[in-house]
């Protein structure tokens, strides 16, 4: 006898439904808790069920559905974790359409019974993927938090120090960026310490940071000062605003910067690290996120999956005579590593490799094809992820 087991998981609870494999529910559909002792009670009412072949469906709802996951797997459940839009598109076959948490855990045991023979059971990654994973999504935030406090300060600038950013914004001396305005928050304070003090501050926060162009980007910001008329005054107020800015901007570079270290150092105990880390347009930013985001590579069986995975696979559309030519990536994937592929995507465009240099060169020759630019990325990161699923499977499967 097979006992199919639906569980629709929100925040606090979830929603149970038990049926066989003729879909005739076995008790009334019951909640309980998402904590230990709700999970203990679920536990309970299976264990009326050991006789028969028991399979248990979950959607993957964000991170809510861990607690039950994870203790079902440890009690050694068969559990799968079913991807949200399959369940959805097997729940729009009903004439009817109702919803709420009893009918959705009904139909969750239902798409058991359908599928029974397609399920797969869920394997817990090892510790070190799943830390990785969490900073991984860790940092997407911050990084998000980052970009808006960057126009935030941007646009501070523009009010209180126009020309500031033009002149010394650059990847590598953002800090000083944040140092120079910190001190000189308001033009009107660079007026008032002079010119010689001014640029000698500059050329000595500079020489802090290792650059030796402190003295010219002084002498520029001075010289711009006298033409350009602030638009908000000197006071307190805007000095409040100035560096609170900067300060949360500090904290939020620095903790990235730390998950970055964090993520390396896990990353380097993965068999995969030392291939990822010789594929050119990976760098210290990028090939600790990539590992994290496509994980155990041997979840894919082809390198198709992996594509499908990263929601950039082009499915044929066809129906009789008719045949697509033009045809858009799906984008129903991993939103997250899309977004690191294409960065790497851009270094490699920018870095322009000698080495390994395969995935470059199919991007140079898709945009004189007459690709757009951001085609042609999308097609190198296609290239990409098929060289990236053979070298890593070469060496996971040799240990």
């Amino acid at each position: 006898m097979r006992c199919a087991v639906g569980v629709d998981v929100s925040k606090s609870k979830s929603t149970v439904a038990i049926m066989n494999e003729k879909e005739i529910l076995l008790e009334k559909v019951f909640e309980i808790a998402n904590n230990r002792s709700g999970i203990a009670e679920l536990q309970k009412r299976l264990e009326k069920y050991s006789d028969c072949e028991t399979r248990i469906v979950m959607e993957a709802t964000s991170y809510y559905h861990f607690p039950v996951l994870f203790s079902l797997k440890e009690a050694d459940c068969f559990v799968t974790v079913a991807n949200a839009l399959a369940v959805k598109k097997f729940c729009d076959e009903d004439l009817r359409r109702a919803k709420n948490d009893r009918k959705d855990a009904v139909k969750l045991a239902k798409y058991c019974c359908e599928k029974w023979e397609r399920l797969t059971d869920f394997q817990l990654c090892d510790e070190i993927r799943v830390e990785l994973l969490f900073l991984s999504r860790e940092y997407d935030k911050l990084m998000s938090t980052q970009t808006k406090l960057k126009i935030q300060l941007t646009e501070l600038i523009d009010k209180t120090f126009a020309g500031m950013k033009e002149t010394v914004d650059a990847e590598s001396r953002y800090q000083l960026l944040l140092d120079i305005y910190e001190k000189y928050w308001h033009m009107d304070k660079a007026i008032a310490a002079g010119k010689e003090k001014f640029v000698k501050d500059i050329e000595n926060l500079a020489k802090k940071h290792g650059h030796k162009v402190g003295k010219r980007i002084g002498e520029i910001l001075f010289d711009t000062v006298s033409n350009n008329v602030p638009l908000r005054p000197c006071n307190s107020v805007t000095k409040l605003a100035v560096k609170s800015c900067v300060s949360m901007l500090r904290q939020v570079l620095k903790a990235t910067a730390e998950i970055i270290t964090e993520m390396e150092r896990l990353a380097k105990k993965l068999p995969e690290y030392e291939v990822v880390s010789q594929m050119s347009g990976t760098g210290i930013k990028t090939r600790a996120r990539l590992i994290a985001e496509i994980g155990d590579i041997n979840r894919f069986k082809t390198a198709g999956s992996l594509i499908a995975f990263c929601g950039i696979d082009t499915p044929p559309y066809q129906s009789g005579r008719f045949e697509a030519q033009n045809r858009r990536i799906t984008k129903r994937g991993n939103k997250h590593l899309r977004k690191i592929g294409y960065e790497i995507m851009r270094n490699l465009k920018i870095s322009k490799p000698k080495r390994d240099a395969k995935v470059y060169e199919y991007i140079v020759k898709k945009e004189l094809e007459g690709k757009a630019k951001k085609a042609a990325k999308i097609a190198g990161l296609n290239k990409f992820l098929r060289i990236y699923f053979k070298r890593v499977k070469e060496v996971c499967s040799k240990n």
